[in-house]
């Protein structure tokens, strides 16, 4: 008679799914997710629904237009910018808006000169300077844009910013902007101040 063969005894599984559970509970504690990426910008606070919205009139020259389209080109007031696909870098728009928030020449189709001191500029003894306090950059990007075009876009503009006070501070305090005192920074901005608009996406494909 052939033996009868053994049966082998069977895994016991009753507590797998309390280490899995155990497991995943572990790591959701111990993995860190990084946040800081992206960009930073600071929206307008809503509206105060019992005030009346007054119409603010922008002049036209004191609005720098950049518009992205779907492909990844860009113009600013319908000039063509040529983009760097090697260093994926836009020099042309950060000196076009680095003329455009300074306006030294004081050229009429750019932003208007106006003679300011801020508070923050008197704690520091600034005397009062002509600067474009009025001037709005405006970005109008397609719903089909590359992101990694947008980010580019906004990189250089944010660095046309950055360059700009980084010599008025050397100009005026000897120093780089990040090595100035808290007071000297701020009425670095006051000068200098940051002016990006994002207008709400298009689709130009439909034009």
């Amino acid at each position: 008679m052939a033996k009868k063969k053994k049966k082998m005894p069977g895994l016991n599984t009753s507590s797998t799914a309390d280490i899995s559970f155990m497991l995943l509970i572990f790591f959701l504690i111990t993995t860190s997710m990084d946040t800081d990426t992206g960009l930073i910008r600071r929206l307008p606070p809503p509206p105060d629904k019992n005030q009346e919205q007054a119409q603010i009139d922008v002049k036209e020259r004191n609005i720098l237009n950049i518009q992205v389209n779907a492909a990844g080109r860009a113009r600013a007031n319908r000039e063509e910018i040529e983009i760097n696909y090697n260093t994926l870098t836009a020099p042309a728009l950060k000196e076009i808006a680095k003329r455009f928030i300074l306006n030294e020449a004081n050229d009429p189709n750019l932003p208007e000169l106006q003679t300011v001191q801020t508070d923050n500029m008197k704690k520091v003894g600034m005397p009062p300077m002509n600067i474009t306090v009025n001037h709005v950059i405006s970005v109008q990007t397609d719903r089909g844009t590359p992101y990694w075009v947008y980010f580019l876009v906004q990189n250089e503009l944010v660095a046309a910013y950055n360059e700009l006070r980084d010599d008025f501070s050397k100009k005026n305090f000897k120093c780089e902007y990040q090595y100035l005192t808290e007071d000297q920074k701020a009425a670095v901005r006051d000068v200098l101040p940051q002016k990006i608009s994002e207008a709400e996406p298009k689709d130009y494909r439909k034009n």
